[in-house]
């Protein structure tokens, strides 16, 4: 059995049993049900009213862009403020845009551009939502069931998915769009309604909210420090890349290798979302006897063949169960992805670090959509499926120099009982920037183990704010080492202690078993840098000239 979490074992229905969470995922699919019946009416509203085929794909375009274009500043917010105001606030956002958008076109207000600036305002609500709904998760739920949640979710939206367009165009269709967007907005009053009712316990700080661009940088530096998430970042943008096509141009399968309309589209989606809820339900076990490398390529290996299938079949039957493959495939392969950046994100920061891979990841699937209809455009769409299902594969390949690890961090929430040392000066929060040195006595044998251990520590401190650090040996007494970092302000060296964990704390211990038994303990010196820039003087004043 791999190293797998222990939350693997839970059951995929396991997080419902939280009347919290089962409340809030319950009006969460009601209110993507609307939003995707509202897509299908805004699509085809403005297929009517322009002639522009570039003014239809913006329509998508316009929903999306939010979440690629400001997912790494929503993180910082969801980090800093409460996730349930946020999450309140990205919702109100969207119920806003659908009823102003539902009045206007009672009103008889339609036109291209307005239709695309409320599909833009109902991205950035979801934007906005999406990352402090996905963080939420951790603190509403234990870190066992987490997998589970994360699985659940992917299950239900795909699901959801399969059922929205088809049921939008039936109101579409029967009522007209504003109906579509009168029940939209309705259902946005779901997921409102359950956060205002509902209210769970966060973790509190004693310091004060980071400022926004510190927080931004933060979400940045520890993504880079992070070999896991950036594996997975890296590895989700290339399968997103990849496999797109396998949705982004299933309306051409349908119309022309099938010879279908409306009514085959929805089947082949129902296949898709068949074999997605048959993946959900499997994942766990799945999970227990896979390791998640694994797993992805065996997810990369069923979308490759459901892409090879779509390009050379023409029967219904034989696309739709090609179909279930690729949705099988695909939530395995997110679920597995949105899991591992969950565990390898302290609660801290997991709203920057969720906010970044969505960003990468849309980016993914925006280009893989871009990409495959141009070469769908200029070749042909089998040319298209066959390029996209080899380019599948090679995604998974890439796993021999770029795997997804099962070993997660053991523990990266802070391990608390900090106490700020007492100051001799009046440092303010913003004081700075400060510089903490300490200093170790470390024989000749055992060099080689202590440096073992700077890597590792080095690793540590900057992963929860330490910057410039640097570790010196004294060239006239090399028994003496000396430790030296940055933090910008008291306020973040404050943070920087807050938030080291109980394995961090262990390094200092080991540290302490490779001093010699006569030595001093490492001293630990904490400084704050002055400026020495010369003073300029004011120069002499200018002379005044009497006006004529």
């Amino acid at each position: 059995m791999p190293p797998n979490e222990e939350s693997a074992a839970t059951s995929l229905l396991a997080p419902l049993k939280n009347p919290t969470f089962r409340s809030i995922w319950l009006a969460s699919q009601v209110s993507s049900l609307g939003w995707l019946m509202q897509t299908v009416a805004l699509s085809w509203l403005m297929a009517t009213i322009s002639t522009s085929d570039v003014m239809v794909a913006l329509v998508q375009a316009s929903s999306t862009l939010p979440s690629f274009l400001l997912a790494i500043f929503v993180g910082a917010i969801a980090d800093n403020f409460s996730r349930r105001t946020v999450m309140i606030v990205g919702r109100g956002l969207m119920m806003t845009a659908s009823a102003m958008l539902t009045i206007l076109m009672v009103l008889g207000v339609a036109d291209p551009w307005t239709i695309l600036a409320f599909s833009f305002l109902d991205g950035c609500g979801i934007a906005l939502s999406d990352p402090a709904w996905r963080a939420s998760i951790g603190d509403i739920l234990e870190r066992r069931y987490l997998p589970s949640a994360i699985t659940l979710s992917a299950v239900s939206f795909n699901t959801v998915r399969s059922v929205g367009p088809a049921l939008g165009g039936i109101i579409v269709a029967a009522f007209g769009p504003v109906v579509t967007f009168a029940l939209t907005t309705l259902g946005f009053v779901a997921p409102l309604t359950a956060l205002w009712r509902n209210k769970w316990k966060v973790p509190s700080s004693p310091l004060p909210r980071e400022r926004l661009m510190t927080a931004i940088h933060d979400g940045l530096r520890f993504t880079a420090i992070s070999s896991q998430i950036k594996a997975t970042i890296a590895r989700g943008t290339l399968f997103g890349l990849a496999s797109t096509s396998m949705l982004a141009l299933l309306p051409l399968v349908a119309r022309d290798h099938l010879k279908g309309g409306p009514i085959d589209y929805g089947i082949l989606m129902a296949g898709f979302g068949g074999g997605a809820l048959l993946a959900g339900i499997t994942n766990t076990s799945l999970r227990r006897t896979l390791a998640q490398e694994r797993l992805f390529i065996l997810a990369c290996l069923a979308c490759a063949s459901c892409e090879f299938s779509l390009a050379l079949t023409s029967a219904l039957a034989i696309a739709t169960v090609a179909l279930a493959f690729g949705g099988a495939g695909w939530v395995t392969a997110w679920s597995g992805l949105g899991i591992n950046v969950q565990l390898a994100s302290p609660r801290w920061i997991v709203g920057r670090t969720i906010s970044i891979y969505s960003a990468f990841t849309y980016g993914g699937l925006a280009g893989g959509s871009w990409l495959w209809g141009t070469v769908t455009e200029n070749y042909s769409l089998t040319s298209a499926l066959i390029a996209s299902a080899v380019t599948t594969l090679v995604v998974a390949a890439v796993g021999l120099k770029l795997p997804i690890c099962d070993r997660l961090e053991s523990e990266l929430e802070p391990a608390g009982n900090f106490a700020p040392p007492a100051v001799a000066l009046d440092l303010k929060p913003r004081s700075g920037p400060i510089v903490v040195t300490t200093e170790y006595t470390i024989s000749r044998q055992n060099a080689e183990r202590f440096l073992d251990i700077m890597r590792e520590r080095r690793h540590a401190q900057s992963r929860v704010g330490a910057r410039h650090w640097s570790l010196n040996c004294d060239v006239q007494q090399p028994s003496r080492w000396i430790e030296i970092y940055r933090t910008p302000t008291w306020t973040d060296y404050l943070r920087l202690n807050h938030r080291r964990t109980a394995a961090d704390k262990q390094l200092d211990e080991e540290l302490l078993q490779l001093m010699p038994a006569d030595a001093n303990p490492p001293k630990t010196s904490i400084l704050i840098e002055r400026p020495t820039e010369p003073v300029r003087k004011p120069g002499p004043p200018m002379p005044i000239v009497p006006q004529r």
